[in-house]
């Protein structure tokens, strides 16, 4: 994905998050393979947006900050 041209606030966003992934899940133990590595990323992804405090929102998980998950919009 892209991020849109000349917008530094979406650009730092997508920067943060790549330096997030490559603390707490790239970097974060060692693996044996890359595809082991790869095994965990959806587990951390899951973790990242249901059950990680995130300080920028007031310390909530992204998913508790989404209200219509389901797409109804009355």
């Amino acid at each position: 994905r892209w991020t849109r041209p000349y917008r530094p606030q979406t650009n730092g966003k997508v920067e943060r998050f790549n330096r997030t992934l490559m603390t707490e899940w790239a970097y974060a133990r060692p693996y044996l393979s890359e595809a082991s590595r790869e095994q965990v990323y959806g587990e951390f992804i899951e973790h990242y947006n249901r059950r990680r405090a995130h300080t920028g929102i007031g310390g909530l998980a992204p998913m508790d900050r989404v209200h219509n998950l389901t797409g109804n919009y009355s």
